[in-house]
Formats: C-alpha cells, sequence, structure tokens
C-alpha cells in the first residue's frame, strides 16, 4: 500500500482539446484518451495507445481523440520505467489508472504503490515543507526558511529538496501554484481570480507557467471542460 503519512498529492486536470502544444510535464503522468487512442510525438518519434504513462521533464506534443482526455499528475513519484518518453499501461496497471483518473482515492494510493520504485518514507521535515507549500499556494516560501526547517546550510537543504520530492524547489513551488489555479477553474474560478489566488503576478504570467506545463492555454483548459 502507499504511504499514508506520504505528502505528495495527485492532480486530475480534463482536456477537451484535441492537440497540446510542446511542453514538458513537471512530474510522471499519465494521460488516458476519451473514447479513442493517444498519439506522443518527439523530433519524429511517437508513442501511442488509449492509456499513457508519461516521463516527466521531456518536451513533447500530444495528439488526442474528438472528445479530449484526461490526465493524473502523480507529484513526488519516480518515473518507473526506461522508456525515453512514455510506455502503454496495460492489465492491473491501467485499471488502477482508470480508477485513479475518476477520483478514486483508494485507486491513487494503489497505482502509487504499484509504480513506486522503492517504498521508502520521505523525510518528515521535508514533508513539512510540502505541506505547507499545498497549504499556502499564494506564498513564496523562501529559500531560508527552507534551509530553518530542514536544519540545514541553504545550498544543502536545496539539494536535499530536490533528492525527495524530484523538483528544484523553485520548480516545485511553481508547479504546485499552477496546479492550485487549475483546480480553481475547474471550479468555476476565473482566470484572473485563480491566478491572484495561487500568487501569480497577473493573468499573463499564469498563462505562460500554464502553457509550459500543461500544452494549453488557461482559457483553452476552461472551454475544454465542458467537451464530455
Amino acid at each position: 500500500m502507499a504511504d499514508p503519512l506520504s505528502p505528495f498529492r495527485s492532480s486530475l486536470l480534463p482536456v477537451g482539446v484535441r492537440e497540446l502544444a510542446p511542453h514538458a510535464n513537471p512530474v510522471t503522468a499519465i494521460l488516458m484518451g476519451r473514447g479513442g487512442s493517444l498519439r506522443l510525438h518527439l523530433h519524429g518519434a511517437r508513442v501511442e495507445g488509449d492509456m499513457l504513462l508519461i516521463r516527466p521533464g521531456v518536451v513533447h506534443g500530444v495528439v488526442l481523440p474528438t472528445r479530449g482526455a484526461d490526465i493524473i499528475y502523480l507529484n513526488g513519484l519516480d518515473f518507473p520505467s526506461d522508456a525515453p518518453l512514455a510506455e502503454a499501461l496495460e492489465g492491473k496497471l491501467a485499471q488502477l489508472a482508470g480508477g485513479a483518473l475518476e477520483g478514486g482515492r483508494d485507486a491513487v494510493d494503489e497505482l502509487r504503490a504499484c509504480l513506486a520504485a522503492s517504498a521508502s518514507a520521505t523525510l518528515p521535515s521535508v514533508a513539512d515543507v510540502v505541506r505547507a507549500i499545498y497549504d499556502d499556494p499564494m506564498r513564496r516560501m523562501p529559500q531560508g526558511e527552507l534551509a530553518l526547517r530542514l536544519g540545514l546550510e541553504r545550498t544543502k537543504a536545496l539539494r536535499c529538496f530536490k533528492a525527495v520530492t524530484g523538483q528544484g524547489f523553485r520548480e516545485f513551488k511553481l508547479w504546485s501554484a499552477v496546479q492550485y489555479a487549475a483546480a480553481q477553474m475547474k471550479e468555476g474560478a476565473l482566470v484572473r481570480t485563480a491566478a491572484m489566488d495561487a500568487g501569480f503576478a497577473d493573468t499573463a504570467h499564469l498563462s505562460r507557467v500554464f502553457r509550459r506545463v500543461f500544452g494549453l492555454t488557461p482559457s483553452a483548459a476552461i472551454a475544454g471542460l465542458s467537451v464530455n
């Protein structure tokens, strides 16, 4: 089973467009097409399937079926494969991923446990920092506070944080904020309101980050929510 004390949250994003612009997922993600297969492409290489496990940090484009797709972002989870871009999921993993994409908490926990490369626990001090960042998305915790919370010199604290979370400190804070903004928009918030509540300077700042990590603009994401 997944570690019940893990601080990492998984986030869901419904996508109603036919194509995602080149972007790099900040974390391991699973993409499931709605009623059709997906195609990821990168410099002539491609991976196709109804449900794809996507490597983080690799810029790629996506062609989706007519009704779009659903994505789950598995924060804090190392990519469990040697595939250079993505691999199709089948069998038990596909069943668990389907349940997770439907919002099943138990399915998410079991999916993460099955995909986890190891069962090592997150350091309590880093876990507390992760929770603090999640709990206050508008605030950008300074590096000095991170060092103080971890009881380490600043550079060592930054290295420790990245080793545990898989993301740099600044990257993690920005990714957490944009996920929060996306969740607010799913609940009906205006883009400018979501940007402000997540601590972005303005809607243009949110839009730039949104497109870089999701491959579409906030307005396109909102329009896609009505696609069934």
